[in-house]
């Protein structure tokens, strides 16, 4: 049986350019708790919590790798729903980690592994981006309901008893 003894990444240029200095580092890992994360941005970005001092900051930037790829990209889409009309650049790339193996029964004879794993960084901005940079997605524009919302929510009505239900589906 063999026991990880460490795990390091090795350092690369950080793929999304010219942030503010200001900007909330959110790193997700694949044990990182979404409710946790979520909370403690939400409130920065709304200028609240610990340290906010009642300024609500403009961006914020979540980033993962392995296996916290999909959490990054869970957490990013709850924010966007929490907080409206956020800007976004989503950036892809491969960073290497270096993991230390020991083996108990070879005298502690061990084995370093190099793996080159998928990264995701993902800055969220309350401020205008440049529209041409790669990966950028323009903020969500909530429209007037069309009509086959209302069809479907007339669908929806019960007015037997002087309740009217109301299903929204999103």
């Amino acid at each position: 049986m063999e026991l990880r003894v460490s795990r390091t990444e090795e350092a690369s240029p950080f793929p999304i350019p010219g942030l503010a200095a200001d900007v909330l580092h959110m790193r997700v890992k694949e044990g990182s708790k979404i409710r946790n994360l979520l909370r403690f941005a939400a409130a920065r970005m709304q200028g609240e919590g610990k340290g906010g001092n009642g300024m609500a900051l403009r961006q914020v930037v979540f980033t993962g790798s392995g296996r916290g790829v999909t959490k990054t990209i869970t957490c990013v889409e709850i924010l966007k729903r929490k907080v409206r009309g956020l800007h976004q650049v989503s950036k892809l790339y491969y960073k290497t980690v270096n993991e230390v193996w020991e083996s108990p029964q070879h005298g502690g004879q061990g084995a370093t592994i190099h793996k080159t794993v998928p990264a995701i960084s993902i800055l969220l901005s309350k401020d205008p981006l440049d529209p041409q940079e790669p990966g950028y997605q323009p903020p969500e524009i909530l429209s007037a309901p069309s009509e086959d919302t209302e069809r479907c929510r007339a669908l929806h009505r019960c007015n037997c008893t002087g309740i009217i239900i109301i299903l929204d589906s999103f």
